[in-house]
């Protein structure tokens, strides 16, 4: 078997903490009294990412607190037009200042809570980088080494694949295809370490990468079977993995 030269990770839910985006937006929005199920939250999430994408030589300048801003932003006015009837009218009774408090609100807990989980898989990354070329491939926009930059963990990637640079997204495999050249690497040399079954453990597994499912809530997610040769349910688990 091919020694593994490269490990590749997702960003989010992956390398800055164990929950999905949406997910942790949701507890946030819930944490300032907006009642709201995964369900009715996931349009206005959905609408913000792909107004981010769509906005990413404005985002291009923007660090963590600014790109969570405008997410927010974008969800809440999507919400206050098409969201539940309840939530409409709760966002469209309140002024701009309260408007403001929940984008700040939601903002500030979500940031806390994406720096904590960076920091945390820096110590893990700065130990994985003497043994392994690191990467990173993401659906982002057009600032990902802006906010790794943020993080001081610019320097530990040897490749970072940003969407939005590339106009290439997950599963499209044209972004890991193009990942693997800059680092000189055949896919059997790398191995692809995401929480995404869909999006990064099936494209890559097609390639011929080596894939780890980072699965930290197993509850119904299935089990990767087919698509992802390892299972972790910490990122300090790919240190007792036998490559």
């Amino acid at each position: 078997m091919v020694s593994i030269k490269a490990l590749l990770f997702d960003f989010g839910g992956t390398l800055d903490g164990p929950t999905h985006w949406l997910d942790r937006f949701l507890t946030q929005y819930r944490a300032t009294g907006i009642e709201i199920g995964r369900d009715e939250l996931d349009p206005a999430f959905d609408h913000a990412t792909k107004t981010g994408y769509g906005a990413s030589r404005v985002i291009a300048r923007f660090r963590l607190t600014d790109l969570v801003r405008f997410l927010v932003g974008q969800q809440i006015e999507h919400l206050r037009a098409n969201g539940p009837e309840l939530i409409r009218q709760m966002i469209a009774n309140a002024d701009s200042k309260q408007r403001h408090r929940i984008v700040e609100e939601i903002t500030g807990s979500f940031v806390r809570e994406t720096k904590d989980g960076l920091a945390e898989s820096k110590t893990l990354l700065m130990g994985l980088k003497s043994h392994f070329k690191l990467g990173v491939v993401s659906n982002f926009y057009g600032n990902l080494d802006a906010i790794l930059e943020e993080a001081g963990m610019l320097h530990l990637f040897a490749a970072v694949a940003d969407s939005s640079k590339l106009k290439l997204f997950k599963p499209d495999p044209g972004i890991f295809t193009a990942t693997l050249k800059s680092l000189h690497l055949e896919s059997t040399e790398a191995a692809m370490v995401g929480d995404s079954l869909d999006k990064d453990c099936a494209p890559a597994h097609r390639l011929g990468l080596r894939t780890v499912w980072y699965n930290a809530h197993p509850n119904g997610r299935g089990d990767g079977e087919g698509v992802a040769d390892f299972t972790i349910s910490s990122l300090k688990g790919l240190i007792n993995i036998n490559w």
